[in-house]
């Protein structure tokens, strides 16, 4: 599918472009059956919310937004859901009441821990058919490209962020 790649890409920034998107449906599929089991607690997005919480501490309801991709309103809807469902914590600022700071509590934490673990196990077991020595290669190449994407390492997310 070499041809589906944007007009004027290399062939062989074309054959990348392919291998990571063949890798991005596996992993999509991993993250998939790792929150089935905590489905009906949350979504997708909600999840998304939640680790953002956890990778980068507390947030404006702004910052969350602009940090998913959402609108204020829709990301302000989200939390409400998550509020109430006591995975997520909210305060109003002492120096301004319009603005209202998120962090996650310690039963949104442990959802995150558990469905990041199924994944850490699945994830596991896919690279037990993988020789060390293309293991090692990964390790640098998907840092490069989480760096890109300016994911925070798993390692450098906050234990004990709070309001």
């Amino acid at each position: 599918m070499l041809d589906s790649v944007p007009t004027g890409v290399e062939p062989d920034r074309a054959a990348v472009v392919e291998a990571v998107l063949s890798a991005s449906r596996v992993l999509v599929a991993v993250a998939a059956r790792s929150l089935a089991e905590v489905g009906d607690e949350v979504t997708l997005p909600q999840y998304r919310a939640l680790v953002v919480l956890v990778s980068r501490g507390p947030q404006r309801v702004a910052s969350l937004a602009e940090a998913l991709a959402v609108t204020p309103p829709t990301a302000t809807r989200m939390c409400d859901r998550l509020v109430k469902k006591r995975l997520l914590r909210r305060r109003t600022s002492s120096e301004d009441r319009r603005e209202v700071h998120l962090s996650i509590t310690p039963a949104g934490r442990q959802l995150v821990a558990e469905v990041t673990d199924r994944r850490r196990c699945e994830i596991a077991n896919l690279l037990a058919g993988i020789p060390a020595k293309d293991q090692a290669a990964m390790v640098e190449l998907f840092g490069k490209l989480a760096e890109a994407a300016g994911e925070v390492p798993d390692q450098n997310w906050a234990v004990g962020w709070e309001l």
